[in-house]
């Protein structure tokens, strides 16, 4: 098993409102939050993970949320010159901010591009201001427009922008729409999936009466498919479209079964050594994070992940991507042998869920990607 590439995620969890979909690990306060107590639980904990990077080189960083933006430019400057005292970057490191639009919610982005930041994504969601107001959001279309601008104008020319499918009440026209409206913008990546009712959500709890059925979501899927292709927007994962080169490494790294260290509450990691692969999480709740780490606890356990469950992660997020996985990746992350993939991948192959091309490489096919929970589960350990 060879040593994968590394990330870094680093968790800011506040927002100025919880949305009713949103599962993440985000938390009510805006202004309210202390910002400075948790900066320091940060840089702590920043120091902390140096020591398990040891010399390894960090090739991206995500800054995710919550909302990060509601941290002012300074206050994420300070954050990142922290990480370079920590780590060794890559000359060409990404750093992703993620940030939502209009004025409460994102400061200056010239600021944020000073601070370090050369990749802004944006949670737009729809261009449809009845839409945003029923997912919550506290933006408008105009707002999305105009920090999208704004940004450009500061100097970025990687930026991405969310948008969600399979609204209440939404249509296919509707949908369709707000591609367009995205693709005027010029964003280098479009992040582009469908709304799913998760639990411990206010959606799942009270579903709302108008989502649409299977086939209409599927109708939905397959035009912005196609329409994204036309505009020049090569899909490589189940919910990521890019322009040539622009691919977002943070995510791909996690597709590809990468090792990322964990910085924040609620964030979670993945480090490969002479002992295994491990997974470990830090505590989810930002108080008790904070408590912890100001108590010198390190505040993780570290969970090996076994031989035969490592088969599964590894299918589980490298059968996301459209172009699917070397045999050479598959043996370098699992520690399998070649010998072995014919016989992992022979059920999957036989119900026409994946197929190996001329250049040594499985992917999902196009009934795999429909149907890619029943893919992901064919190599469950008790499945195989």
């Amino acid at each position: 098993m060879n040593i994968p590439p590394l990330s870094l995620y680093v968790h800011l969890p506040w927002c100025v409102r919880k949305c009713p979909y949103c599962d993440f690990n985000s938390h009510t306060a805006g202004n309210d939050a202390p910002r400075q107590r948790y900066l320091d639980a940060l840089r702590h904990d920043l120091e902390r993970e140096s020591g398990r990077a040891s010399d390894r080189r960090i090739d991206n960083i995500f800054l995710g949320g919550g909302t990060p933006s509601l941290f002012d430019p300074e206050e994420i400057a300070g954050l990142l010159q922290r990480v370079r005292d920590c780590f060794t970057l890559a000359d060409d490191v990404e750093i992703t901010m993620e940030a939502n639009p209009g004025t409460v919610e994102c400061g200056d982005p010239a600021g944020y591009r000073d601070a370090g930041i050369n990749r802004l994504s944006v949670g737009g969601q729809s261009f449809n201001d009845e839409h945003l107001k029923r997912l919550g959001r506290i933006h408008t279309s105009a707002d999305i427009r105009r920090t999208v601008e704004e940004a450009r104008d500061a100097g970025f020319d990687n930026i991405n922008l969310d948008l969600m499918h399979g609204l209440p009440g939404q249509s296919a026209r509707e949908a369709l729409a707000d591609i367009c409206s995205a693709v005027e913008l010029g964003p280098a990546h479009i992040s582009w999936y469908q709304l799913t009712l998760e639990p411990n959500t206010v959606f799942f709890a009270r579903p709302p009466a108008d989502m649409p059925d299977e086939d209409r979501a599927y109708e939905i899927q397959d035009r912005g498919q196609s329409l994204l292709d036309a505009q020049g927007y090569e899909q490589y994962e189940v919910s990521a479209y890019a322009r040539a080169g622009k691919v977002c490494r943070h995510n791909l790294n996690y597709w590809e079964f990468g090792d990322y260290l964990a910085v924040g509450a609620g964030a979670h990691g993945k480090i490969t050594g002479s002992e295994g692969v491990h997974r470990y999480a830090k505590p989810s709740n930002p108080l008790q994070y904070m408590q912890t780490i100001e108590a010198g606890d390190i505040g993780v356990e570290f969970i090996p992940i076994a031989p035969d469950e490592l088969v599964f992660e590894f299918m589980l997020n490298a059968l996301r991507l459209v172009d699917g996985f070397s045999e050479r990746l598959f043996c370098d992350r699992t520690g399998r042998d070649a010998a072995e993939i014919e016989a992992i991948m022979g059920p999957a192959r036989e119900k026409k869920l994946v197929i190996r091309d001329d250049r040594s490489r499985w992917r999902p096919t196009v009934l795999g990607r429909r149907f890619l929970n029943d893919l992901q589960s064919e190599f469950l350990p008790e499945q195989r």
